[in-house]
């Protein structure tokens, strides 16, 4: 029982991988569900979709790799973070749809709550500024919406829980209902200083404590499958959210490590150790990971328009066939145009945190085709990862002395053009690593640690590889000229909200 099965659940498909214990893959497989969007700003996800794809892929990797339950030392969790279920005691049976991350509809109580002057106390406990991204108010929005759902949850019958919960509450039959501490601090609820679910935040928010799961280390052994979901019972003993799993699988142990995921969202974590440091620059201050007790925090950047600009290139403009067609269509735009894209689909998050500006193109010309937009598109995304990382250096000191080099994953990565343009407008080394589904790494890591497959932190380090490292390339000129139009083209978005 030398193999771990990673569990992905992301915002738009499941994916499951099988590792070994040389961290080799022995299989993987991966399914898309369907999206679905209400109302402008609505995002949600058919938590059935969630569960069904999850099993499937799940049966399909030990398939692939000719593998039963027993084979299996350990299932490790990782999972696309906020996105929030409410679901019966009894039944298991959704109340709602899941509200997804994205989602913006309560911008308006956030707005209120802004107003009434809950940010700072809110902020210094949870890390978190007051934003629809987070779990609490999306919560909140469904004990208020769906008929009698808030007397029932009074009375004990409804719990709450993100993905990672609902799978795992799923996975033991209604047997534990239980997180894991980075899961818990993207709630709006969570205390990260003492490790508690927090009163005065729940009852700011309305939110009944019974719904509430317990909350553990990342690596524990939380609970079994029941047995005829997998052909047998195996243990769950890892959770993480997904940026603190990839995280995790970048190995990103030491204080100063920081790590870059592109997926639908891009999300990039500073390492600062033992100490919670306060952002002024509007980022997040999260739990990194926690390991026998102890927590370690990092600030974060979240961004919530990577690869889903590439999506709306493909679907929503048709301008490419596939997502692999960015890069080399990027490649033949003109150079002599400027074209701008801030993809504030959703709103813009981090460092700017505008829930209700939306996105606009600059720099248009008559000459202005397909491959001038996925220039800009690709170029959107390391724009947006200089400001994060500018906004870092700014709230911690000891970044502005390092020589800090990026390591990146996700689907995005595997554009060396993309990757070379984020290095050179960065100006800092961008290391791309052999294993790139670091997310799903992460998750195999904390479970195989708990079930003895994987060693400590500081040895699983060791066997981190670098795949290819992008050193920047453009001159200060040029890089100045770039950056100063992406400032004026965000500026402009901004203004728009100010109309």
């Amino acid at each position: 029982m030398s193999l771990v099965l990673a569990i992905d659940q992301g915002t738009t498909s499941s994916r499951a991988m099988v590792f070994r214990a040389d961290l080799s893959v022995a299989a993987i497989a991966q399914a898309e569900f369907p999206q679905h969007f209400p109302a402008s700003g609505w995002v949600e996800h058919d938590p059935e979709d969630i569960w069904n794809s999850t099993v499937a892929v799940c049966r399909e990797a030990l398939k692939k790799a000719d593998l039963t339950a027993k084979d299996i030392a350990a299932i490790g969790i990782t999972n696309q973070r906020e996105t929030t279920l409410v679901w019966d005691r009894g039944t298991g049976k959704a109340i709602h749809r899941a509200i997804v991350w994205q989602d913006r509809r309560t911008a308006d109580f956030c707005a209120r709550l802004k107003d009434q002057g809950h940010e700072p106390a809110i902020t210094a406990k949870t890390g978190l500024i007051i934003d629809p991204y987070f779990s609490g108010t999306k919560v909140a929005w469904m004990l208020d919406n769906v008929p009698g759902a808030r007397a029932r949850a009074e009375r004990g019958e409804l719990l709450f829980g993100t993905v990672d919960c609902y799978l795992l509450w799923r996975l033991t039959g209604g047997v534990v209902h239980a997180t894991d501490a980075t899961n818990a601090s993207r709630t709006l609820l969570f205390n990260i200083h003492s490790g508690t679910w927090d009163d005065d935040l729940l009852k700011l928010l309305g939110v009944p404590r019974a719904m509430l799961p317990e909350v553990k280390d990342c690596s524990f052994r939380f609970g079994e499958t029941m047995a005829d979901i997998l052909g047998g019972p195996i243990a769950i003993a890892g959770i993480a959210g997904d940026q603190q799993a990839a995280t995790i699988g970048q190995a990103c142990f030491s204080p100063g490590m920081i790590k870059s995921t592109y997926g639908t969202g891009c999300f990039a974590l500073l390492n600062t150790g033992t100490k919670a440091v306060a952002s002024k620059s509007k980022l997040l201050t999260t739990i990194a990971y926690q390991l026998k007790g102890r927590r370690t925090y990092a600030l974060e950047g979240s961004i919530f328009v990577a690869g889903s600009a590439v999506q709306w290139l493909r679907d929503g403009l048709g301008v490419i066939k596939q997502a692999a067609d960015t890069g080399p269509l990027a490649e033949k735009s003109d150079s002599a145009q400027s074209v701008y894209l801030v993809p504030a689909f959703v709103g813009m998050g981090a460092p700017y945190w505008n829930p209700r500006v939306r996105g606009a193109l600059f720099g248009l010309t008559r000459n202005t085709g397909p491959a001038e937009l996925a220039h800009a598109a690709l170029e959107s995304v390391c724009y947006q990862t200089c400001d994060l990382w500018e906004a870092m250096r700014a709230d911690w000191p000891e970044a502005k002395a390092a020589n800090v080099v990026l390591r990146v994953d996700g689907g995005m990565t595997a554009s060396d053009w993309t990757m070379q343009r984020l290095a050179d407008l960065l100006d800092a080394p961008v290391d791309r690593p052999v294993i790139q589904e670091t997310t799903a790494l992460g998750a195999a890591y904390l479970a195989g640690l708990s079930a003895g497959v994987f060693p400590e932190p500081e040895k699983f380090a060791d066997h981190w590889r670098l795949e290819y490292r992008f050193e920047p390339k453009m001159s200060a000129a040029t890089r100045e000229r770039k950056r100063q139009g992406w400032a004026r083209a965000v500026n402009g978005v901004l203004a728009s909200d100010e109309e």
